[in-house]
């Protein structure tokens, strides 16, 4: 992702990195059909839409106002499992107080919806049979309710809804707006409310504050290549030279407390002007302190806040990543936190706190040398641990147990590990009395649920796929290589290579680069229907980690900060070297790829390194970083000014790292992809760069994704989207 809202990471799809795919409005008359891949000899220009900049509006500044539940009709679905897709995936469970049921988002009917089912048995249950995509899931701890966040239309606004465990009583908690969004938090321990944050509408393009004072130093890991670079400055986001607006502005967001019953009146927790990110995460079982996540990529923070009056009594900086940063005890007295202050890899951090919430002492209390603490999960009596450490791409989970200490921070036993039938856990949460429920993905499955009970070994969810049915039967996944580069520079690089069954060891292949987003994701050994359409077609995959990836310690996430991004792209070209003297790649038939900041690094690669690629596909892409923060969501422009600079005090720099701005060096043909709802990188950066490449005469497409946004999230779109990519790759890598 290119930026994150109050959300954080979307939740992971079956559909892994790159799901859905739908047909293209904007296909010229006389074009292909919209089902039908392109045509690489046509490079006639359609009527694309012209791009005007909004005039400056008035900034208000105010708070959200506080949303009132909304009832809705029932929606509930069959009461019997009824799988339409035999490859699907099971993702984000949460439990019922006992832990014999669970609610989750399973993609069997061809879209993410809300089901829920006993964890030991197949009777599962759809309730809410809605098409608009379900992104999270929350039981309450008095299990009377399910709170859950749908994406409209599937675009990037989302809205919180709640429904009874019987599918009846369904409403609509906040969102109802659609100029707003709304992203769920924790519920009251005692369930009797639910933490909710509002996004109030954005006041278009105007003057704002910025993020940065004029007297804060610039990034410590900011070098220098062409210049040196600042992010610096309190800024007027009037429009810029040319025209280009700076940003866009909101007006914040506000995060309530919502009785989910209607009953009580909202209760306001905390407001943040022009805040990129606001997520309650936890309150402790008297109510009187909250524990938030704000701030924006790469300078996350925890903040304990008390409820009565606002005051914050305790920050702290955490590790980007899982959005779920920590939990207090049930005393209230310490605070478990996942953080990476001071420190290279994130790891668990003890906080003793006083009885108004003030610091009394800090320490870690489990770590690894060379792994970032992933994912922290609490049981519901608050004294066992459960730790999901990242080696290499790989989880490894660990049980702890903690035990109180007077006047200082509680600590923990020794570790009890797990051992994990997959590779990667991307959710743990509690569920009942002594058991867990794991979300895990792998190379050789779709995503799925497993429980156990007292550590022992988990057992898959009957409503899970089963692994032998990831794919058909005929030609099974294939399990990638971790490789390891150094870049020209000597900074350590590595990735996952996908090698296309069928060949022989040292046989030269046409091989995809393909390039993740965020930057801070990570390639991760877990199932891509992508990777095995294009090893299917006797193509290689190469999928690395460049520079700004997370996973691999602080400094790599940071050396790619401001002009740091040059360097960036290098890591792109000594990757697709690598592959061709260790894959091996073919090195006259290599492509590049990449979705959000990968699909950037594609529009990117093909100007700065035009004789490299033959052909390359960029997906949901920002090829202008000027347009992109001009029409992005506020606080994705908040968030996003930290990692690429400031739309006005670096706005020559971002000029220069924009692939627009190096449109004539374009050779290579191209196909570039986008959701037609995306408010995250806007339809227009694919838009503008195939109409620039078309006017100089290089073949490039759109293919449009309808009801989609930055995720493609429909079983038909990401079906289409595999397709046409796939064809485009072979059209232009050929011979075989």
């Amino acid at each position: 992702m290119t930026g994150e809202a109050t959300t954080g990471t979307a939740p992971e799809a079956s559909d892994t990195r790159t799901p859905p795919g739908a047909s293209d409005p904007l296909t010229p008359p006389g074009a292909s059909d919209p089902l039908t891949p392109p045509r690489a000899s046509d490079t006639r220009t359609p009527p694309l839409p012209a791009q005007e900049p909004a005039p400056p509006e008035p900034r208000e500044t105010h708070r959200a106002a506080a949303p009132a539940p909304v009832p809705l009709p029932e929606a509930e679905g069959p009461r019997d499992a009824v799988t339409r897709l035999r490859a699907h995936g099971c993702w984000y469970p949460s439990a019922d107080p006992d832990g014999t049921e669970a609610a989750f988002i399973c993609d069997r009917g061809g879209v993410p919806q809300l089901w829920a089912g006993p964890v030991d048995g197949e009777g599962v249950r759809l309730l809410d049979s809605s098409p608009d995509p379900v992104k999270e899931v929350s039981w309450s701890p008095d299990g009377r309710w399910i709170a859950y966040t749908t994406a409209p239309g599937g675009g990037e606004h989302s809205r919180v809804l709640c429904v009874r465990p019987d599918g009846t009583g369904r409403r609509l908690l906040a969102g109802a707006d659609p100029d707003t969004s709304a992203y769920l938090g924790c519920w009251a321990r005692d369930g009797s409310a639910v933490a909710v944050t509002l996004a109030a509408p954005a006041a278009s393009r105007a003057r704002r504050d910025g993020l940065w004072q004029p007297s804060d130093p610039a990034p410590a890991h900011w070098t220098a290549r062409d210049g040196r670079a600042t992010l610096l400055g309190t800024t007027a986001h009037a429009p810029g030279p040319g025209g280009t607006p700076a940003a866009r502005t909101g007006a914040g967001l506000s995060a309530y407390l919502i009785d989910p019953d209607g009953l009580a009146s909202p209760v306001l927790l905390a407001t943040e002007p022009d805040a990129p990110t606001l997520r309650v995460c936890d309150l402790t079982a008297d109510g009187r302190l909250a524990l938030l996540r704000r701030g924006p990529r790469g300078r996350r923070e925890a903040v304990v806040r008390r409820v009565v009056d606002t005051a914050t009594t305790f920050t702290l900086p955490v590790a980007d990543g899982d959005q779920w940063i920590g939990r207090f005890s049930p005393d209230g007295r310490t605070l478990w936190l996942r953080s990476d202050a001071g420190r290279e890899y994130a790891a668990l951090f003890a906080v003793a706190l006083d009885a108004d919430g003030t610091a009394l002492g800090t320490r870690v209390v489990a770590e690894r040398a060379d792994s970032d603490l992933d994912l922290l999960t609490l049981a519901h009596d608050g004294r066992t641990a459960v730790l999901a450490w990242n080696v290499r791409g790989a989880s490894e989970l660990d049980v702890v147990e903690t035990s109180a200490r007077p006047g200082a921070p509680d600590t923990t036993g020794p570790p009890r590990p797990v051992p994990l039938p997959h590779e990667v856990v991307t959710r743990i949460t509690a569920a009942g009395a002594g058991r867990l429920l794991l979300a895990l993905s792998g190379s050789q499955r779709r995503p799925g649920v497993w429980w156990a009970h007292e550590g022992v070994s988990l057992l898959r969810t009957p409503w899970s796929a089963r692994d032998e049915d990831t794919v058909p039967p005929g030609r099974p996944p294939v399990r990638p290589v971790l490789t390891r580069l150094t870049a020209r520079d000597g900074l350590p690089l590595g990735g996952w290579y996908y090698r296309a069954p069928g060949r022989a060891p040292q046989e030269p292949a046409p091989c995809v680069v393909h390039l993740h987003g965020g930057p801070e994701d990570q390639e991760r050994p877990v199932f891509d229907p992508l990777y095995h359409e294009l090893l299917g077609r006797g193509l290689d995959v190469f999928a690395p980690d460049v520079r700004g990836s997370g996973g691999h310690g602080r400094s790599f996430v940071d050396a790619d900060l401001g002009t740091g991004r040059f360097a960036a792209l290098d890591d792109v070209a000594d990757c697709a070297a690598h592959a061709v003297t260790a894959g091996p790649a073919d090195p006259t038939r290599l492509a590049v790829m990449g979705r959000s900041y990968g699909g950037y690094l594609t529009f990117a690669s093909l100007v700065w390194h035009p004789q490299l690629f033959r052909t390359g596909v960029a997906v949901c892409g920002m090829s202008d970083l000027l347009t992109f923060f001009a029409g992005t969501e506020p606080w994705i422009a908040e968030s996003a000014a930290h990692k690429y600079g400031h739309p006005e005090r670096d706005r020559e720099l971002l000029r220069t790292l924009s692939p627009m701005s190096r449109i004539d060096a374009l050779r290579a043909p191209l196909l570039a992809v986008h959701g037609e709802h995306d408010t995250n990188v806007p339809p227009g950066e694919s838009e503008q760069f195939v109409r620039a490449a078309r006017e100089r005469g290089v073949p490039a497409e759109l293919l449009v994704l309808r009801d989609e946004g930055h995720d493609f999230l429909r079983a038909e779109n990401r079906r289409l989207f595999r397709r046409a990519v796939g064809d485009w790759m072979e059209r232009h890598l050929r011979p075989f």
